[in-house]
């Protein structure tokens, strides 16, 4: 992880110096870096045994930060990591507009490798990324949200960005077409299964993960947890609570006792995680049996078990 640090210390130098101060401030902040690791797994896994992977990785937590800069504005969140949210520090417009140098520095530092192959994973990446928060931004208070609606919101938004750190890893190996689909795969379901518990552990005490409890019943997300709550309702509770999630009326009183209920729901949704995270595993009996794919095994233990 230092190298990877000492990467992503080289790429904020790149940047134009009006810009570094915001870019510092999220990235200094830490965070838990699984896609840069992921990145670096996966090309150690396949023989790339060069510092240049520690480079690829620093342009994967550019572009994640980035996304975080401009998702903070959007939902006005006050506080990212631990610390207020850059946009309250620095103003709405330069923190989207340093978002998005880093967006472009990451991309400058993916182009210098010379492959293509490696700028498209990153473009796809920035592309469904920002589908995906537009596909969640559209069913914002929809209580009729289905599994499969969510799971798509779940790809857009947090797998494929992970997806793509995998295969940028596997290509970077020169790995083998056979190789570097089973890298996308292994990313995409353990990118969902993430998400999936990501989704659980709102309901989760304060105490325990740092954010207030049922922020997603308040902003209108119909995430599993929450479904799972709906559909235990009876018609004349289920019609009343469709009511106030699709005018996000809840008062904090509600919401507070709405989000004690739902925390008995969480552990369903990390049950949905398993069958993406088996299928994850599946995807790792292509890759050489080695140290780095043992790690990439023992991921799939920790997005499931994650406490915050």
């Amino acid at each position: 992880m230092e190298p990877i640090g000492q990467a992503i210390r080289a790429g904020i130098a790149q940047i134009p110096a009006p810009c570094r101060p915001v870019a510092e401030h999220i990235l200094d902040a830490g965070g838990k870096r699984i896609r840069p690791f992921l990145a670096v797994m996966c090309g150690r896994a396949l023989g790339d045994q060069s510092s240049d992977l520690y480079i690829l990785a620093a342009s994967l937590e550019m572009l994640h930060a980035a996304t975080l800069l401009h998702d903070d504005v959007l939902d006005n969140a006050t506080s990212r990591r631990g610390r207020t949210a850059a946009h309250t520090v620095y103003g709405i417009s330069q923190t989207i507009l340093a978002g998005d140098a880093m967006l472009a520095a990451g991309n400058a530092m993916v182009a210098a490798f010379g492959n293509p192959a490696l700028v498209a994973c990153y473009s796809r990446a920035t592309v469904q990324t920002a589908a995906g928060e537009i596909l969640e931004m559209s069913s914002l208070g929809r209580p009729e949200l289905t599994h499969g609606e969510y799971l798509e919101i779940a790809r857009g938004k947090t797998a494929c960005l992970i997806s793509e750190a995998c295969a940028m890893g596997a290509i970077a190996a020169g790995a083998t077409r056979e190789q570097i689909e089973a890298c996308l795969d292994y990313g995409e379901n353990l990118g969902i299964a993430f998400q999936l518990v990501d989704d659980a552990l709102d309901f989760a005490p304060q105490s325990q993960t740092g954010k207030p409890s049922g922020g997603d019943l308040r902003e209108g997300k119909m995430t599993p947890p929450l479904r799972f709550y709906r559909q235990s309702l009876s018609p004349q509770k289920q019609a009343a609570f469709d009511k106030s999630f699709i005018a996000r009326s809840f008062s904090d009183e509600e919401a507070g006792a709405i989000a004690a209920e739902v925390c008995q729901f969480a552990s369903h949704a990390r049950d949905l995680a398993d069958s993406c995270l088996g299928n994850a595993l599946d995807s790792l009996l292509v890759l050489p049996q080695c140290e780095e794919t043992l790690i990439l095994r023992e991921m799939t233990t920790y997005v499931r078990s994650r406490l915050s």
